[in-house]
């Protein structure tokens, strides 16, 4: 970042007790559901007030060092982020992982509002660390971890990218049917989805299925196998990892192709066989997903670009 004035992208969420808010519209018809199912409103109300003071502390940090727009989360997909901009996400995990989705290669600052709450793992700042850490944020001066990402391409065009995983499958629990081809390898499926990972997602979703996975086959496990659910995939890695979920076999669906890894070289290829609810969706937001219908072939490879993250 080069620019006499600096410039900063402050991305936000709603806590829970705004979304409350925004459903029962009182504070007191939010505190009245929240007690009548037996939560306890004062960790809303304590989650929200740790929550609006890192809040108040970070936008004045970035007001005292450049120009800030403040945006929240539900806008990421269709906001246009300006050049040699730093941007600021002050949230949990998923919040950061969504802002890399959107950000391009922008070097992505992660700030925890809570850190007794939350562990943060791409959270490694609290608000009080910025005033010293954006002066050489803005130098270019902070150590960067990149972040692979990984891309779904529609026959059609459309396109969306992946911080942590990628699911193809049916938008309700019915089984998913497509076809798979992957190398020289080709294979009609039903299962319950496939799940392609990133080095960053490894250590999540993919973890659980492969644990579940290796239960079932007790001990019949393969090292590779093992390895991924053990270690993961570094953030930067070269490749994404794929995993059927639950394949079925049967006269004309096999169970031959259910793990491999995609690269450069090796792209997935997934062509839809559901009349109706085929979706692929990212990092677990399936309001922002793309449509899967019959016909439609999906090309799951690397994302062109990496994540930035901050250090």
């Amino acid at each position: 970042m080069t620019t006499a004035e600096p410039r900063f992208v402050l991305v936000t969420r709603r806590t829970r007790l705004d979304e409350l808010l925004q459903r029962y519209t009182t504070l007191d018809q939010a505190r009245f559901y929240v007690e009548h199912l037996g939560a306890d409103f004062g960790d809303y109300l304590a989650e929200h007030a740790a929550y609006e003071k890192a809040l108040k502390t970070v936008a004045e940090t970035l007001a005292a060092c450049g120009r800030v727009q403040r945006i929240e989360r539900n806008v990421l997909p269709t906001f246009v982020f300006p050049p040699d901009t730093l941007v600021v996400a002050l949230g949990q995990d998923g919040l950061v992982a969504n802002t890399l989705k959107y950000v391009g290669a922008r070097p992505v600052l992660g700030v925890n509002p809570d850190p007794k709450r939350w562990d943060g793992v791409l959270l490694p700042f609290a608000p009080r660390d910025l005033p010293m850490l954006i002066p050489d944020c803005v130098k270019g001066r902070r150590p960067k971890r990149a972040v692979t990402l990984a891309r779904a391409t529609l026959t059609d065009g459309q396109v969306l990218h992946a911080v942590n995983d990628l699911f193809i499958g049916q938008r309700s629990h019915v089984s998913a049917r497509y076809e798979l081809a992957w190398g020289q390898q080709r294979e009609r499926q039903s299962s319950s989805g496939i799940l392609v990972s990133t080095g960053l997602g490894s250590t999540g979703w993919l973890r659980s299925v492969l644990t579940g996975a290796a239960g079932v086959e007790h001990g019949n496990e393969t090292d590779e196998a093992q390895g991924l659910r053990t270690k993961g995939l570094a953030w930067d890695a070269g490749e994404l990892v794929f995993s059927v979920r639950e394949p079925f076999p049967s006269k004309t669906t096999g169970t031959g192709l259910v793990f491999g890894r995609v690269n450069t070289q090796h792209p997935l290829t997934v062509v839809s066989h559901m009349p109706d609810n085929g979706v692929i969706f990212s990092d677990g937001m399936e309001a922002d997903a793309l449509v899967f219908p019959a016909g439609m072939t999906a090309t799951i490879d690397l994302a062109a670009h990496r994540g930035c993250l901050l250090h």
